[in-house]
């Protein structure tokens, strides 16, 4: 509206009263067009009362200031006369009644009226405009304001209590949680509750008809918005229970996150003794004398997916709660705390975020500097928050996204615009420092006093034994190595001590984030050793804390891979790359480039072995590093793995050193390898073929005995790989090589079901590839046969339960084992090949070496239903999954799931698990395997029933 059009509308509609003044004031507001057309359409509503109004000092003083604030006020006065009358007196600016005057005033309301609910709609009301101008008007502070909230709250619920149970709250009482629980409820905040009842009543019905009472709409609004849903098990829990009810839900079922909303917790209305029963009933369970070890990490890892969750919508950045530097991320900073040190001291058991912060500082465990830093940036936030939902009592929680309406929203907050800058551009530079302040500290919070403790500074923020307690409850278990650590890696005058210094803190974070901070730091250490390591870390931390971070997520996670970045600086600086490069993948001629680059420019067989060693150690860790860091997919893996066999054996072929002239050969591969589902410490099953006569059989074999040498005899520096021929025909007795006819003869007099079986995964490897392609054609002719040899089903029966019975480690938990228990690796390849076997001759799409994609295709074909052929691959995903991954934690292929709950745990943390991760990963390894033993039963044995049955 133009303003000239705004004074006229306003002079005419309040004629007869000081109108300069009225519009004077106007212009002062934060939305002069906004606030002048509020004041005529309130004329038109309340004519005499808003000219009455408007007629005072005061009233041209505390309308507009509302006005400008909140429209949904406005529209309350509208409506009620005798509120906006209030305003143009200086009562309404008077100090608020305190708790229990505010509650007994919400009782007289109610019981006093005709319409009880109606009567306390409007006390509500009333007593949150005063409120709302006494923080408009800077009477109040943020403290304050959300005190003052939640007392009007309190008294609310006490009076729809009495409402509720027609004057006998006896035996219920009402927990505040949440905001509510902490005194510093928001304008638009749901008010957090859980229904305690003594024991054996059931006062459900009553609560129900609280509920309604509360958040019944109407054409004036409602009370409260009043939510239940923290109760133990959500919406789908009972709504009220006995502290004996709780106490059997916390002890059995509850998660880490629902003892940290218990910090909150505050009995707020209703029967006070059985509140003072589950105040004392929760204390036991939020400060326990114990926290559990992986409790921390259930919080931290849920707040990491609200935030990666929250950067994918692309609004972090005007995030005032949820995203970096945000409210939460002060409140969780304090409820962490309180956790690790309020088990042992009560004096910082505080459900108010500021008091908990003041308490914190007070007694030690953060510094006053930090402790005023994150108050007054918090102050800030919430007093953001607080405009931000005053304006139409909604829950908001970020910036608005057009120009006026952050202009007016700063205005609000009292900037004001100047030549240089509009008022919305000055509050967006300060609002964007102070996420900044908040993160910075945040990130530094919990590990700078550890490094002063153990740096034997004289003013410490904590005691050693705090230092001690905060590092356990964050991973790091070894307090004695982690002194000796932090002392290595801080100490002298070097840059790159100094940088290591500064940094630790973000470190240290980031390792408490990793599934085993010890070991990230003892790796850390040793990466810091030798000075040309130390010069490329430094660089890299120097350069980017985004590649600082992968590197401690990596050593956090994996000995192995922490090894490699020690042996290979290289694959340090590799971490600086772009996320597009790291997620590239080498290609297989790249890799043999590579291979017989290394092999070529080394003098005599050692120095060769040792190239090709070195080579594929390197190419396997930065296979094994991208997948740590998700660059690359677990079926990725197995590609990138294959290619680097590939280019191993035939660089080795290449340089084999046998004298020409060499006949044609070929390798090809069996198993994973010829799958091309290769994985970190698989095993390379080959049989090799030539071209010739019987004067190339000497040739032939002394070239596979130089592969074989080249790429799998020990050196002091290990093997490149292990290489396994023994599937070749007549096993270990028989040739290294033959001729496609020589297999062919073999196969027809001599082979058994099983070496057919073996043979469905054949897949030319390296060498010459047309070779290797006729020798699998030729094995085709004999591996599919129609019709089928109704024998091989025998035969594929009783290889089964040959291994099932003589290769399980005796006293092992089969459960556990990925390979050999039931529903793993090898129970899945045996239903997916027996299925090859019977329908390849008829169906030909289901010829490949590949488990992963047999399982598709026979899907595809109609030959497994969709049941069961998800059913197999999900098993045999998670099983291969779970198989590298232990690989990479340990460097020695295993087989079986840990039984050791620390171990497994760091598994189910390397995967992604963050919710009580070594049971979960348990539970959903047997379920899936469970499933997959069911279908695999069924393909083998079909006489006992068909797939269809075994759908859950």
């Amino acid at each position: 509206m133009d303003p000239t059009d705004t004074a006229g509308a306003i002079s005419r509609a309040l004629a007869g009263t000081p109108v300069d003044a009225v519009l004077a004031a106007v212009a002062a507001s934060a939305d002069p067009d906004s606030v002048g057309a509020e004041l005529v359409a309130l004329t038109e509503a309340q004519p005499e009362a808003t000219r009455a109004v408007l007629g005072s000092d005061a009233g041209r003083r505390n309308l507009p200031l509302v006005a400008g604030a909140s429209r949904s006020l406005v529209r309350w006065l509208r409506t009620h006369p005798s509120d906006l009358r209030d305003l143009g007196t200086e009562l309404v600016l008077a100090p608020l009644p305190d708790r229990d005057e505010l509650r007994s005033r919400a009782l007289a309301t109610v019981t006093s009226a005709a319409d009880p609910e109606a009567a306390l709609r409007t006390f509500r009301h009333s007593w949150y405009l005063r409120i709302a101008l006494r923080d408009l008007s800077m009477i109040a502070t943020l403290s304050q304001v959300g005190a003052a909230l939640s007392d009007l709250a309190d008294a609310c619920l006490e009076a729809a209590l009495t409402i509720a149970t027609e004057g006998s709250p006896e035996g219920l009482c009402i927990v505040a949680m949440g905001k509510h629980g902490g005194r510093e409820l928001n304008y638009s905040s749901d008010v957090d509750v859980l229904f305690v009842s003594a024991d054996g009543d059931d006062p459900t019905p009553a609560c129900r008809r609280l509920l309604s009472t509360m958040a019944a709409p109407s054409s004036e609004g409602i009370v409260w918005r009043t939510d239940a849903d923290l109760r133990p098990e959500g919406r789908s829990g009972k709504l009220v229970r006995s502290v004996a009810g709780y106490v059997s839900y916390w002890e059995r079922w509850a998660d880490t996150w629902e003892f940290q909303a218990l910090i909150k917790a505050r009995p707020c209305a209703g029967d006070s003794s059985v509140g003072e029963q589950f105040a004392t009933a929760a204390s036991r369970y939020v400060w326990p004398e114990t926290l559990r070890p992986d409790a921390l990490d259930e919080l931290r890892a849920m707040k990491a997916r609200a935030e990666a969750q929250l950067a994918r919508t692309g609004t972090a950045d005007r995030q005032v709660k949820l995203g970096p530097g945000g409210i939460r991320d002060v409140e969780f900073a304090v409820q962490l705390l309180q956790l690790v040190h309020g088990r042992h001291d009560p004096t910082i058991r505080s459900p108010n975020t500021l008091e908990a912060l003041g308490q914190l500082a007070n007694a030690g465990y953060i510094a006053h500097a930090d402790a005023e830093v994150l108050a007054n940036s918090y102050t800030k936030l919430r007093t953001v928050e607080h405009r931000l939902q005053l304006l139409d009592e909604k829950q908001v929680h970020s910036l608005p996204a057009d120009d006026a309406s952050l202009e007016r929203l700063a205005r609000v907050l009292g900037y004001s615009p100047t030549a240089d800058a509009a008022a919305g551009a000055q509050f967006l530079d300060d609002f964007r420092v102070d996420l900044a302040t908040v993160r910075s500290v945040h990130e530094r919070l919990f590990y700078r006093p550890l490094l002063e403790v153990f740096a034997g500074q004289g003013d410490t923020t904590i005691s050693a034994d705090a230092a001690e307690e905060r590092l356990h409850v964050f991973g790091f278990a070894n307090s004695a190595a982690t002194r000796r650590a932090l002392t290595a890696l801080t100490s002298g005058m070097s840059r790159q001590s100094r940088l290591m210094e500064a940094m630790l803190p973000l470190v240290l974070g980031w390792l408490t984030d990793a599934p085993n901070p010890d070991l990230g730091l003892l790796m850390l250490e040793r990466l810091t050793e030798g000075s040309h390591r130390a010069e490329a870390l430094t660089a890299v931390f120097r350069e980017s804390p985004l590649a600082a971070q992968r590197i401690c997520k990596v050593i956090g996670t994996s000995r192995p891979m922490g090894e490699a970045l020690e042996r290979f600086p290289d694959l340090i600086r590799m971490l600086l790359e772009q996320d597009d490069a790291l997620a590239a993948p080498r290609d297989e001629d790249e890799l043999l480039e590579g291979a017989t680059r290394q092999m070529a420019w080394r003098r005599g067989d050692a120095g060769r072995l040792r190239a090709i060693r070195r080579f594929v150690q390197r190419e396997r860790a930065r296979v094994g590093i991208r997948e740590l860091l998700g660059f690359t997919t677990h079926e990725g893996v197995g590609e990138e793995l294959t290619r680097l066999a590939s280019a191993c054996l035939q660089a080795a072929l290449d340089e084999s050193g046998v004298p020409a002239p060499v006949p044609r050969i070929a390798l090809v591969g069996l198993g994973r390898l010829g799958g091309r589902e290769l994985s970190y410490g698989s095993d390379l099953d080959i049989v090799a073929v030539h071209e010739g006569d019987a004067g190339a059989f000497g040739k032939a074999e002394a070239v596979v005995q130089a592969v074989v040498r080249a790429v799998a005899s020990p050196t002091a520096d290990g093997i490149a790989f292990d290489v396994d021929l023994d599937l070749r025909p007549e096993g270990r007795a028989g040739v290294l090589s033959r001729t496609v006819d020589g297999y062919r003869q073999y196969w027809e007099r001599w082979a058994e079901t099983w070496e057919f079986q073996s043979l469905l995964r054949a897949q030319p490897i390296a060498g010459d590839a047309a070779l290797g392609a006729e020798l699998c054609a030729a094995a085709g002719d004999f591996v599919y046969r129609d019709p089928f040899p109704t024998a091989w089903r025998t035969d594929v029966r009783k290889m089964k339960a040959r291994i099932d019975k003589e290769r399980l480690p005796k006293g092992s938990d089969s459960a556990l084992n990925l390979k050999l228990g039931r529903g793993g690796l090898v129970d899945v390849e045996f239903a997916v090949q027996l299925l090859q076997l019977e329908h390849g001759a008829s169906t030909p799409t289901v010829r490949t070496p590949s488990t992963r994609i047999a399982i598709e295709r026979l899907a595809a074909a109609g030959v497994l239903d969709a049941g069961g052929s998800s059913r197999l691959a999900d098993a045999y995903r998670f099983a291969s999954r779970l198989r590298d991954r232990l690989w990479l934690m340990a460097s020695r292929s295993t087989d079986a799931l840990p039984a050791n709950h620390t171990e497994l745990g760091r598994l189910a943390l390397s995967l992604g698990y963050s919710h009580h991760p070594a049971p979960t990963l348990r539970e959903d390894w047997r379920r899936l395997a469970r499933r997959a033993h069911s279908v695999a039963e069924s393909v083998l044995y079909p006489e006992q029933g068909s797939q269809q049955e075994f759908r859950d």
